[in-house]
């Protein structure tokens, strides 16, 4: 059963995750000066994951410089997750993992079962979480977001950062939290 959609300018759900780094990333605790970008993946098993996190990690200085900070996480296992950092090899993203199925619907995320082994010969999980894109306020309300049910045709980094840019220098607010009746 899936869980209804997060709206913006509404606190988005509790987030505690482990890093690859060590210690956990825990929403909320010390967050972005502007943002937390969030970016659930699928995880090790997923090629085009892998190429969507090393364009994140070239333009992770980006986010930096405009107070945006940023974590990549997946449901994998502390073992996948080091490999998929060591894989995109930055220091600007950090990467967690261990994200609960739980979790991953209570941020709205599509959950799949294992076809077996992807294209690139790793094992999928049995269960695991699709990908996602979330910007997060300091106040640990939602700003936007992108919930996905396929790997294909993802945000794209470098119009976040534009859309950033523009939100910011015009106080532009989230949009999208109207609720009542249509």
């Amino acid at each position: 059963m899936r869980t209804q959609s997060l709206l913006p300018r509404y606190p988005v759900p509790a987030l505690k995750v482990p890093l690859t780094s060590g210690g956990h990333f825990v929403l909320g605790a010390q967050p972005g000066e502007v943002f937390d970008l969030l970016v659930f993946y699928r995880g090790l098993h997923c090629p085009i994951c892998a190429k969507y996190l090393l364009e994140l990690a070239r333009l992770a200085p980006e986010f930096t410089r405009r107070g945006v900070q940023v974590v990549a996480i997946s449901s994998d296992s502390a073992e996948r997750g080091q490999e998929m950092a060591a894989k995109v090899d930055d220091s600007d993203v950090r990467f967690g993992y261990g994200l609960s199925l739980k979790a991953a619907r209570e941020w709205g995320l599509y959950i799949s079962t294992s076809r077996g082994k992807t294209s690139i010969g790793i094992e999928e999980p049995a269960l695991f979480s699709e990908p996602a894109v979330f910007i997060v306020r300091p106040d640990g309300t939602l700003y936007y977001g992108a919930v996905q049910t396929m790997p294909f045709a993802r945000p794209q980094f470098q119009d976040l950062l534009g859309a950033i840019d523009f939100a910011v220098s015009k106080d532009y607010p989230a949009r999208g939290e109207y609720t009542g009746p249509v």
